[in-house]
């Protein structure tokens, strides 16, 4: 009996050794990229979820997004930046209707295409990274490496308004820390 249960608890940790590992990024860059993109989700979505859930349609001009198309746009660009230029995948804009989802339903797909990105970032490997693609904007040839960065900066730049939106409706944004 003894033994049994000492190749069981021997068979658990090597499971959770091994379940670790696939988690963890895969080379120096992503080591050092994956807590940089962690704060950056992290912090959207403390965004997101400070505005009330009657205030997500809020829109500060005729011509802006609404709060909650703010944060659908960032989880639908976020998933498709990552597979088009991080990827290289062939990918077309598909981006839901925030005006027929709830905040729930939209914190949901905000979370779900955020560690969508973590996950690519913890298991992608060096030779993809190494790759290059064109940016269809600027036509500017970057490394897949590279590309994360732009992932993460138009993230930035529509959690930014996001930020404005809550201050325009007197809630004082989370504290941005890094």
């Amino acid at each position: 009996m003894k033994a049994i249960l000492t190749l069981l608890m021997v068979f658990c940790v090597m499971q959770m050794g091994i379940s670790q590992q696939d988690t963890l990024p895969k080379t120096a860059f992503t080591k050092m990229y994956l807590p940089v993109w962690e704060e950056a989700a992290s912090h959207c979505l403390e965004v997101a979820e400070a505005m009330p859930a009657e205030l997500y349609s809020y829109r500060p001009t005729e011509v802006s997004k609404t709060f909650g198309e703010q944060m659908v746009h960032i989880a639908a660009s976020t998933k498709l930046l990552t597979q088009r230029y991080v990827l290289g995948m062939e990918v077309k804009p598909n981006t839901p209707d925030a005006s027929k989802m709830d905040k729930n339903e939209i914190m949901a797909l905000l979370k779900g295409n955020l560690d969508y990105t973590k996950g690519i970032v913890q298991t992608i490997h060096q030779e993809k990274l190494d790759e290059m693609c064109t940016m269809y904007h600027s036509g500017n040839v970057v490394s897949r490496a590279f590309a994360l960065f732009y992932v993460q900066d138009h993230l930035a730049n529509h959690r930014a308004k996001s930020n404005l939106y809550l201050r325009m409706n007197g809630i004082e944004p989370p504290e941005y820390t890094w």
